[in-house]
């Protein structure tokens, strides 16, 4: 498979290199707030920054192949055990995946998120957003090996850059409670020792790369200054929706972990103040690994229409907004509703089929 995903890579940092030299980049380039720890190094960076974002994408989509792959050895090896003591009833055997289907999913997820045109948006315009999926998706590579030193520090400095990737802990709990056998039970103190384990780990890792910032910059303000009469009611009342779906989902998902993981992505994507077209292509590369779930899901055809013309829409109304000034922000508004509320359909229901079938999903690791 390395072929391939060789190939992959040389052709998505073609089609990249081709949009910075062309007009599209100046067009969609704007800008943003950071953190101090990424002003700091695009000071050496800065120079190279076209290489810096493609660099980015590419090991995203390499920690993403590298974890799916992992993940898929345990979804075989599970199913393998599950056939061999005859546990599937004979109406889910259709939907066991074969050897040969999942030796292709790894380099489907690398497509699908090298390919995006969402990702390529993103890293022509040299949105962050790039280096927080890279972040991301090695917090999840590690998470699936099951190191849970990396996991913590990939975490924490995903958290540093955007407080919703904090909402992914509990998944990565889940996940590592499973696979090193600690029950999820209040009752036993080997769950609290590891929950303890983490959390030091965790916190730990966020107070170094925040002492670090202050050291290299000399500041702790790197919030907006604006609605300061009232930024605390602004900033619970702004964010709770992405917390919200947290604890429920954890419960309900709590024996399928890395799609947890697959869900809360989405909720990030859809919920958060500001999304980008970045946060969608990170979970929207997630799609091939349950392709079975698919036959499930209602009115398939009708999302995908509003998603694809709600896309073609987007920087038609931008422009009117923004340079005709023959719109204003409502337009705009009303087709990002309209985007979150297919987005919100299409996970809901790929819940429930995930749901429908638990008996193939992988519970812990053999």
């Amino acid at each position: 498979m390395a072929a391939p995903l060789t190939l992959l890579v040389i052709v998505a940092v073609t089609v990249r290199a081709a949009l910075y030299r062309s007009s599209l980049a100046a067009l969609i380039s704007e800008r943003v707030e950071v953190t101090p720890l990424i002003i700091y190094c695009f000071h050496f960076l800065v120079d190279y920054a076209e290489i810096t974002f493609m660099l980015a994408d590419v090991i995203t989509a390499v920690a993403l192949y590298l974890a799916v792959k992992d993940y898929n050895k345990q979804v075989f090896r599970k199913q393998k055990y599950a056939l061999e003591a005859d546990r599937y009833p004979l109406d889910c055997l259709e939907l066991i995946r074969s050897p040969k289907e999942m030796y292709y999913i790894p380099l489907k997820v690398a497509m699908f998120y090298l390919l995006n045109p969402f990702t390529i948006l993103s890293c022509v315009a040299k949105s962050t957003c790039g280096l927080n999926n890279a972040v991301i998706a090695l917090f999840i590579l590690s998470t699936i090996k099951g190191n849970v030193l990396l996991s913590a520090v990939f975490l924490s400095l995903a958290t540093y850059q955007s407080i919703y990737p904090l909402t992914l802990c509990a998944a990565a709990l889940l996940y590592l409670m499973q696979r090193q056998y600690i029950p999820v039970n209040y009752r036993r103190a080997s769950f609290w020792w590891f929950l303890a384990q983490y959390g030091f780990m965790y916190l730990g890792s966020l107070f170094v790369i925040v002492c670090l910032s202050f050291f290299l910059l000399g500041s702790w303000d790197y919030l907006p200054s604006m609605f300061e009469h009232f930024r605390l009611f602004f900033l619970c009342v702004f964010q709770i929706n992405v917390f919200f779906y947290t604890v429920p989902l954890s419960i309900k998902l709590k024996d399928h972990p890395v799609f947890l993981i697959f869900m809360q992505l989405a909720v990030i994507s859809i919920f958060k103040s500001y999304p980008t077209v970045g946060d969608i292509a990170l979970y929207l590369a997630f799609l091939p690994v349950w392709s079975h779930l698919h036959r499930f899901l209602r009115n398939i055809f009708l999302v995908s229409c509003v998603l694809l013309a709600c896309s073609a829409l987007f920087p038609v109304l931008w422009h009117l907004w923004i340079y005709a000034g023959s719109a204003n922000s409502n337009f705009y508004y009303a087709i990002t509703l309209l985007f979150n509320v297919a987005q919100s359909y299409w996970k809901m229901w790929e819940a429930r089929s995930d749901l429908r079938i638990p008996e193939i999903q992988p519970s812990h690791t053999h």
